[in-house]
């Protein structure tokens, strides 16, 4: 079929030629710089479709409607950037609004004046792209800076912060610090070793967070949820966390450590070679649920530091183990906040170091 083009009228009728493949692309360069300038990003790092990695859904606490929030999800929304350098890592993360933040290659943070840790705003998504993506030489921090005298949320607290994908090593203080009431943060499918304090620090009054399918190897201080026992003015409520397909990978202890947080829920994690994987203190209620345990001296104690915690412990499997389960009064269960399925706990031990850490999503 042949398609008629009406003439223009005038004398002129001169042919039309469509523009060159050269025309067209200097085109194309001149509308992605000039979209890149309207959104605020250089035009080497140009919006682009978020990945699938940077797309999935929260589950667990960081799922939870609450606090204004909506589930969690990051930077949802908003453009897509890539990070290659320091320079342009830390820009977008500190941005205002969402953003979507692929990192390339390796980030080295430096140290200078804050101990290597450095803030990420609000609405933000942090995936790495490939399997190797690195943060090393320092950490993130999540929230607002210490106050004792705060202790309700307060209306600017950081919040809805996705973190994945990513290995973390080397840190001059924790490789990721939450704190000051933040909330709705999931931190999924990362590697964590060699941080000089904790690989993931929960602590004054953060508030539904899952920490889901990461490992954890050559490292010593884990996870602590709770920072001190003096601090239940903040943390009592709240340090609602769930933590599930981890693999703690001889990582010491502190698989976590807990102070204060109810319900706090510990399921389907792979403990291998650990002095000990959970402890309960400070009034904290746990629900240790389908975890395996393989050459754990103590795989959960309620009897630590402090006062006196609880647990309710159901489908763990111990093996070499020296001491057994400690559990003790009730915990509100999980399910009141969000709907899980569990796998078996003798499952655990293919499916978890299957699945955990960067470069398996």
């Amino acid at each position: 079929m042949r398609l008629l083009t009406p003439r223009s009228a005038g004398p002129s009728r001169l042919p039309v030629r469509p523009p060159s493949p050269v025309r067209r692309r200097t085109a194309r360069a001149a509308l992605a710089a000039l979209a890149a300038v309207l959104v605020g990003l250089t035009p080497t790092a140009t919006a682009t479709a978020a990945p699938e990695s940077a797309t999935a859904t929260a589950d667990g606490f960081a799922s939870v409607s609450a606090l204004g929030q909506n589930g969690t999800t990051g930077g949802a929304g908003g453009p897509v950037v890539t990070a290659a350098t320091t320079a342009q890592f830390l820009d977008y993360i500190s941005r205002p609004g969402p953003l979507t933040v692929q990192v390339s290659g390796t980030i080295t943070l430096p140290t200078g004046s804050t101990d290597g840790m450095h803030p990420v705003a609000s609405d933000k998504t942090i995936v790495g792209l490939g399997g190797s993506a690195r943060i090393t030489g320092g950490g993130l921090h999540i929230g607002l800076p210490v106050s004792d005298s705060v202790t309700s949320p307060p209306a600017n607290a950081v919040h809805n912060i996705i973190i994945r994908n990513l290995r973390f090593d080397g840190a001059s203080d924790d490789l990721i610090n939450i704190q000051m009431f933040s909330h709705h943060i999931w931190i999924d499918h990362n590697d964590f070793s060699n941080g000089d304090d904790g690989a993931v620090d929960i602590k004054r009054g953060s508030d539904y967070v899952t920490v889901s399918w990461n490992r954890f190897h050559d490292h010593d201080k884990t996870l602590l949820l709770g920072h001190d026992d003096d601090n239940g003015a903040q943390d009592r409520g709240r340090l609602r966390v769930t933590y599930h397909h981890n693999y703690f990978d001889a990582s010491d202890q502190r698989n976590p450590r807990v102070r204060f947080g109810d319900p706090v829920h510990v399921y389907n994690n792979y403990y291998r070679d650990n002095s000990y994987g959970v402890a309960s203190a400070m009034d904290a209620g746990v629900v240790l649920e389908g975890n395996y345990f393989f050459s754990v001296n103590n795989p959960a104690r309620v009897d630590f530091s402090g006062d006196l915690g609880r647990l309710v412990a159901r489908d763990n499997i111990l093996v070499d183990c020296n001491h057994a389960i400690e559990t003790r009064g009730s915990v509100t269960e999980p399910r009141t906040y969000y709907a899980y399925t569990p796998h078996r706990a003798a499952e655990v031990p293919t499916v978890v170091p299957a699945g955990a850490g960067a470069g398996k999503i």
